[in-house]
């Protein structure tokens, strides 16, 4: 597991957000770490202050990959520096209503255990969402939802996968998130929903931690990177994290 000091030193210290961290750090299996300065992930960036943006650049950022649906776009309403470029990817696909039906209104949505039937059911999305991160202009890359749990979660467990991070580190990093629930909900002024999405998990014979386990245990990386509308630059960039693996 990932310890506590490990977790601090990986925090992107950005004014407006608290669930941001660099995916760099974590042990792979060959001994080594992910590189640091590649990928980030975080909630919704529109809470960033002209301060925290100051923050992100300082950290390297570059690239905003967006994965929220375009209908929940619109309601940012705070400005954005010129020197960064938005990449816009819908990873949820709501128009496949057959596929949500099952998974929308009874809250399995906020669960990981929705990950594996999604990349099954829809893998393009999950594609397209990879050749932006690949193909982003020079510099790190941040992506993000709106409370930077599942969407970010989903695509932050493919990328960790990809350059064989070990799984326990890429639980403990899904987890994170699940940690900082109380903050994440005092900024957001909501409750914190970990208890519900615990009992919901309960429900289907699992836990929040066993719904993710499951979902990585049963990826399928290979095919999915296989997958004709993933280049091969862009599937090369993936699984080098752009290089630096």
């Amino acid at each position: 597991m990932v310890n506590e000091s490990e977790h601090e030193g990986r925090t992107l210290r950005v004014e407006g957000l608290v669930n941001a961290r660099d995916l760099g750090g974590l042990p792979r299996q060959d001994g080594t770490l992910t590189p640091r300065g590649v990928f980030f992930r975080s909630e919704n960036v529109d809470w960033i202050t002209p301060a925290g943006w100051d923050q992100m650049r300082e950290a390297g950022i570059r690239t905003i990959v967006d994965l929220r649906q375009a209908g929940e776009r619109p309601q940012d309403t705070q400005p954005r520096p010129d020197w960064l470029t938005t990449l816009t990817v819908d990873l949820d696909g709501l128009d496949n209503g057959v596929f949500w039906k099952d998974f929308w209104s009874n809250g399995l949505s906020g669960t990981a255990l929705y990950f594996l039937p999604h990349l099954e059911a829809m893998p393009e999305r999950s594609v397209a969402v990879l050749s932006a991160l690949a193909s982003a202009p020079e510099g790190g890359v941040l992506f993000h939802c709106m409370g930077g749990r599942d969407r970010t979660g989903l695509i932050a467990m493919l990328l960790l996968a990809a350059i064989d991070t070990k799984p326990d580190a890429i639980v403990d990093d899904y987890l994170e998130t699940v940690r900082l629930a109380d903050l994440r909900a005092a900024t957001s002024n909501r409750n914190n929903a970990e208890p519900e999405i615990e009992a919901l998990c309960q429900t289907y014979g699992t836990t929040t931690e066993g719904a993710f386990r499951s979902a990585l245990l049963g990826l399928d990386l290979v095919t999915l990177l296989a997958s004709p509308e993933l280049n091969e630059a862009n599937t090369a960039a993936v699984t080098s994290w752009r290089s630096n693996v």
